[in-house]
């Protein structure tokens, strides 16, 4: 078989969409549209009756929660609605792109990263009101309002959640873009 040679050459498809990359993507699109979308949602309107005085009579007062009364919120909202516009374009980006240039791959982990960071602050912001709102705070005299608007904080928890795991998938990406860039420059 000496002096046998072939022509063939093994050509990679310049088309390389990376599995995962989509995957992640589609997650991080799915989770942050559905944590914006049940925060905007969100609203509970209760009537409370208050005694002021033994003899006087009881007054109804009726009460709102809406994701817009707090700052925490309106940032969670926001984050995540930034995050949900951007999944969309990296996802479109991810699947249109013929190949990843490593300028390209460089910019999306680095974008990957401040979304991910924007998350993770939204979520630490909406987390410390909840808790707040959960089990207030007596040393400056915040009352509890979950055991009022359970609905309201069950949803607002349920929104935590849903954009905790869009900011884990965000992770995902930038951990396995950092470790594919490792393994190119091997």
């Amino acid at each position: 078989m000496d002096g046998v040679r072939s022509d063939v050459k093994v050509v990679e498809s310049p088309r390389r969409v990376r599995l995962y990359d989509v995957l992640l993507r589609f997650l991080g699109l799915v989770f942050t549209l559905a944590a914006a979308v049940l925060v905007g949602a969100t609203k509970e309107t209760k009537t409370v009756p208050i005694s002021l005085a033994d003899g006087l009579p009881t007054l109804h007062l009726t009460f709102t929660a809406k994701w817009q009364y707090m700052s925490a919120f309106v940032y969670f909202l926001v984050s995540n609605a930034i995050a949900c516009s951007y999944a969309a374009g990296s996802l479109a980006y991810s699947v249109a792109a013929l190949s990843f240039k490593h300028n390209a791959t460089v910019v999306l982990i680095i974008l990957d990263l401040i979304i991910m960071a924007l998350l993770f602050s939204a979520n630490g912001a909406s987390a410390a009101v909840g808790i707040i709102g959960q089990h207030g705070n007596s040393h400056v005299q915040w009352r509890k309002v979950c055991d009022l608007f359970d609905d309201y904080c069950h949803h607002m928890a349920a929104a935590l959640v849903l954009s905790l795991f869009g900011s884990f998938a965000f992770i995902w990406l930038v951990v396995l873009a950092v470790l594919g860039l490792r393994k190119k420059q091997k």
